[in-house]
């Protein structure tokens, strides 16, 4: 157990991703939650936007809804809408306050409105003076935005993908481990990428600026595995080594790691979010989510027209107008 940053938390090594209770009943999140606190999990981070996560994970901890710490998050970027998020998760999750609550996903578009006076950092701070949330934290899939996040000294938490083959984050990680800031890990699997959770997580138990790693877990055998995993101290054997040079060099080529730096597009897709929905409906089972998701946008993969103008922008050589003929043919067959 550690002190996450300068917070009130003492955690595990091994937080619970609230991503798949979306694909359980409410007994089955039952058993997982208590699964998890068997195996010494204390931490859970959820969402507004994970559908009937917050409602589930609430409905299963009624009887001690202390037995955990419990964060969530919000896409809400103003004053009135985070307000009124903040309230809703109060209810749903069935607490009297919230340890942490986090601004969910901020991007460059919205930056600048988050922190206004009609943003929605004014009403987290108002509900941390009125004792209604205990910590104020930050996600994003933006280096950018983090590094700027982090010099303003409103956030006790980071959060931000970090995984053998998306560590682009590591400088954030590293500043805001070096502020007292607490660090949390999102896709420690790449998004259920990386198939052997097992080496996945003990690569990242070896980082000293990581705090926490979230991973989604859908069942008992998944918790079980990711805990024994974690608590191996023991060096990286000669084989593990070898395989995470191997990962790190064949998934290169093929793997977006949302750091942006292909946008804008030509014709306004958000290039790194068809590649996050194609993998919740390949890797994460949540199909009718992603759909929905993908379908409702102003433009997705489908719209594309293969100018290759963001090719020569990512620092990765992926061949995104190939990737996004797969993305649009995945999901133009539902």
């Amino acid at each position: 157990m550690f002190r996450l940053g300068k917070t009130h938390m003492t955690i595990n090594k091994l937080g619970f991703g609230g991503i798949p209770i979306q694909r359980v009943d409410i007994s089955e999140c039952k058993q997982i939650i208590n699964q998890a606190k068997k195996s010494g999990i204390n931490f859970i981070d959820t969402a507004v936007g994970y559908t009937v996560s917050e409602e589930y994970i609430g409905e299963a901890l009624k009887e001690n809804p202390h037995s955990f710490y419990l964060a969530t998050k919000s896409m809400a970027r103003t004053y009135e809408a985070m307000k009124k998020d903040i309230l809703g998760s109060l209810d749903r999750l069935k607490r009297s306050y919230i340890d942490l609550y986090q601004i969910h996903n901020l991007g460059e578009a919205d930056y600048e409105l988050v922190f206004s006076e009609n943003g929605a950092l004014r009403a987290l701070k108002e509900a941390k003076e009125q004792g209604l949330i205990k910590e104020i934290g930050i996600t994003s899939h933006s280096v950018s935005v983090l590094d700027r996040a982090i010099d303003t000294d409103e956030f006790a938490t980071v959060q931000f993908p970090f995984n053998i083959v998306e560590n682009q984050g590591e400088q954030v990680f590293r500043k805001a481990k070096a502020k007292g800031m607490g660090t949390i890990v999102m896709k420690p699997l790449a998004g259920g990428a990386l198939e052997d959770a097992r080496l996945a997580l003990r690569y990242l138990t070896k980082l000293d600026f990581l705090d926490v790693l979230i991973p989604g877990m859908a069942d008992e055998k998944e918790i079980k595995v990711n805990q024994s995993a974690v608590e191996d101290d023991s060096p990286l054997s000669e084989k593990e080594l070898a395989d995470i040079k191997y990962l790190k060099e064949n998934m290169g080529d093929k793997f977006c790691r949302r750091c942006g730096y292909c946008m804008p597009c030509t014709v306004g897709i958000n290039i790194p979010m068809q590649f996050l929905l194609e993998g919740y409906l390949k890797r994460y089972d949540l199909e009718t989510w992603a759909v929905d998701r993908y379908k409702s946008s102003d433009k997705n993969a489908s719209d594309c027209i293969h100018c290759k103008e963001c090719e020569p922008r990512c620092p990765y050589g992926l061949s995104i107008s190939d990737m996004m003929v797969r993305v649009s043919t995945e999901f133009d067959k539902l």
